[in-house]
């Protein structure tokens, strides 16, 4: 409908545009007098009339000293002959120029057949653009089951390979086999060797499973077909099976290729779950991705690449051997992949000489390739903003604040009491996470707002961490009750300042029981088995496997937790009182200390 008014209306100002511009030409700007024949041989008498332009029976007539004028001659006769009747003195009529024009053939058929053609041109027009779009809503209509996978053929700079990504060497190393395979087949047919048809790739968000997977059609050099899986879902069962087929059918016309399909649990989850039975669009799309990856003969040549961060949820029958029989996992990276990244982030931004690629990895623990990328993005961005030609170490350090949590919030502007509250709050949590030994060191503490925090003490572990000791969750749990225990002490009551704080608490310590088994009543066991209710999208819903009588020993072990914490808290704050004060008083002027100077203040951490 948008179009067909769109053809209408470019039909409509075509149509006025050129009956404007014959109107302007078959109309004169000044329209001459019309005057009678004997009123033409009484000026010639007179000796006004300087030349008469003959034009059929049209007289045109230009005087000396007057506007020009119109006349007609009898169609019967001349005009020299239409004149003697009127007793024109042969002299007079001798100092006239008279000229005369035949009209042309066109022009005169232009005259006459125009008028009638230019709506009858118009009217084609207007037939050949509706039946146009007509053609097009059908060629909509009959494509609606054709697969919308995007085809990547990168050359020159855009091309990406497995040097611009960075870390992950072991996925590296099995999707090598899958390159070689596609470079040279022979040497893994002669052996009887069939490739896997397909692989998956399972990690976190931003973890470089896209980019991955685009590498490897970029190293194979062969075609890369890109679809995402909720693409093959519509509201009209079949419609998702046939976009499959087509699919499958250009892969296999493009034979040797890869064709990546992202987000695969959008259409590969578990059959049966759904409120629609079996018969649902999203199982009849799931089927169609069974069969065709069954139908593929060995070694064909078409090699299917999916990603998914949610392996849990995939049908079982995707996951056998025969369709997505490998399974490679993307981790996010450690110190030293991160290292790599930012490097390859930093390519072509002019960086000061103080910036530590080494300091900036250590300063982000638990960030993905994604978040590295934008945290760099971010630092350039900063930079640009503070009127910079080069990049500072600064610039990056800020970046990370602002991706951890949030923009300064410069506009919200704290009273004297709230800021003395945020000082003495974050001040709680820096002194006790310093004297605490299983406590990453503080690198930061600030009363500056950002995000949805008054304040934040950002610490960073100086190593990478793969397992976690009950020890540090209970420092842990000191840290976060330190704020909420420091407003006790110093104001004799709380503030909704340690909301968060207490939130995480509880969740923490409920953890310690019902998952990491770390309780000495419980013991070794976890409790509770939690499950995705599949057609309510991220519902989660907890089987409870446990009596009443041990769902209250758990609530009585989660607050056993707290309040120990909570003990502890109180004791490290009432032996350094003078240090947090100090802290707090610090950070009331500058309103940001850096490690530096929060260690002249409480000392070096001991661990």
């Amino acid at each position: 409908m948008k179009n067909f008014l769109k053809n209408i209306i470019i039909a409509f100002l075509v149509f006025l545009a050129l009956a404007s511009f014959f109107a302007m030409w078959q109309t004169p700007i000044y329209r001459p007098e019309e005057i009678s024949l004997s009123e033409v041989a009484k000026l010639i008498n007179q000796e006004e009339v300087k030349k008469i332009q003959v034009e059929g029976n049209d007289l045109k007539i230009e005087l000396k000293n007057d506007k020009p004028k119109k006349a007609k001659k009898e169609a019967e006769s001349s005009l020299s002959e239409s004149l003697k009747n009127y007793n024109i003195q042969p002299e007079k009529l001798a100092k006239v120029e008279i000229k005369i024009e035949e009209k042309s053939g066109l022009a005169y058929w232009l005259g006459n057949i125009l008028p009638f053609l230019i709506p009858f041109v118009f009217i084609v027009i207007f037939i050949y653009l509706m039946s146009r779009s007509v053609q097009r809503q059908n060629l909509r209509a009959m494509m609606f089951g054709q697969s919308s996978a995007r085809k990547y053929e990168a050359k020159g700079k855009k091309r990406i390979t497995f040097r611009d990504v960075a870390g992950i060497r072991e996925a590296k190393e099995e999707l090598w086999e899958v390159v070689e395979f596609l470079k040279n087949p022979k040497k893994f047919i002669q052996l009887g060797a069939q490739i896997p048809k397909g692989v998956l790739l399972v990690g976190p968000p931003g973890t470089g499973k896209t980019l991955l997977a685009k590498a490897v059609a970029n190293e194979a050099d062969v075609p890369f077909f890109s679809i995402s899986g909720s693409e093959f879902v519509e509201m009209f069962v079949g419609v998702g099976a046939s976009r499959v087929r087509d699919l499958f059918n250009k892969a296999k016309r493009s034979a040797p290729c890869i064709v990546f399909i992202d987000e695969i649990d959008a259409v590969g989850r578990q059959r049966g779950a759904g409120l629609g039975g079996s018969h649902d669009e999203r199982e009849q799309t799931l089927n169609q991705i069974l069969t065709e990856m069954d139908g593929f003969e060995p070694n064909t040549g078409v090699i299917i690449i999916s990603a998914t961060n949610r392996p849990d949820v995939l049908d079982p029958a995707l996951l056998r051997p025969g369709r997505f029989d490998r399974r490679i996992v993307l981790y996010l990276p450690d110190v030293k992949e991160r290292e790599e990244i930012i490097k390859i982030h930093s390519r072509g931004k002019p960086f000061s000489v103080d910036l530590s690629v080494k300091r900036l990895a250590l300063r982000t623990p638990g960030f993905s390739g994604a978040d590295l990328k934008n945290l760099m993005n971010e630092a350039a961005i900063l930079a640009a903003r503070r009127n910079k030609k080069k990049i500072s170490m600064q610039d990056c350090l800020d970046s990370i604040e602002k991706v951890i949590l949030g923009p300064e919030r410069k506009s919200s502007v704290m009273s004297e009491e709230e800021k003395k509250i945020a000082a003495y709050h974050e001040a709680g949590h820096a002194v006790c996470a310093h004297f605490l030994p299983h406590t990453d060191p503080v690198q930061k503490v600030s009363i500056v707002s950002r995000g949805f925090a008054a304040g934040y003490t950002l610490k960073l572990p100086e190593r990478e961490r793969h397992f976690r000791a009950k020890a540090e969750f209970l420092d842990e749990l000191v840290v976060l009750l330190a704020g909420y225990t420091t407003e006790e002490k110093i104001f004799g009551e709380v503030t909704t300042g340690a909301t968060s704080d207490l939130r995480e608490a509880t969740k923490l310590a409920r953890k310690l029981v019902t998952e990491y088994g770390m309780s000495e009543k419980l013991g070794p066991m976890t409790f509770g088995q939690k499950e995705e209710l599949i057609f309510l999208g991220r519902e989660i819903a907890e089987q409870r496997d446990y009596s009443e009588e041990i769902a209250k020993k758990i609530d009585e072990e989660v607050q056993y937790f707290i309040g120990e914490a909570r003990k502890k808290a109180e004791e490290i704050i009432g032996k350094n009182k003078e240090k947090l004060e100090k802290v707090a008083r610090a950070l009331l002027s500058d309103e940001v200390l850096e490690k530096e100077d929060f260690e002249k203040i409480v000392g070096k951490k001991i661990t």
